[in-house]
């Protein structure tokens, strides 16, 4: 069974500490889909980036289309959203 060490929130410094930070600014805490790269904060930061341009950035979609599409993406793939 692989597995993956991940960095907790209250662990975590430099570039990563300042990642979990807007993260908890964000939502309020730390999901693990974020923890899961915290080996790699600049996976991290480049995950995030992607994220934000496709849910924020300029799109034929609204922000709430958008949402519903990954919440029905999660539903399919059986993942917690």
């Amino acid at each position: 069974m692989s597995w993956i060490r991940l960095v907790r929130p209250e662990e975590a410094t430099g570039a990563l500490r300042a990642l979990y930070d807007e993260a908890i600014r964000r939502a309020g805490k730390v999901f693990q889909i974020l923890q899961v790269q915290s080996p790699n904060p600049r996976v991290l930061d480049t995950s995030l980036e992607l994220y934000k341009a496709l849910m924020h950035g300029p799109s034929p979609l609204s922000r709430r289309e958008r949402e519903l599409l990954a919440v029905v993406v999660s539903l399919e793939n059986h993942c917690h959203y």
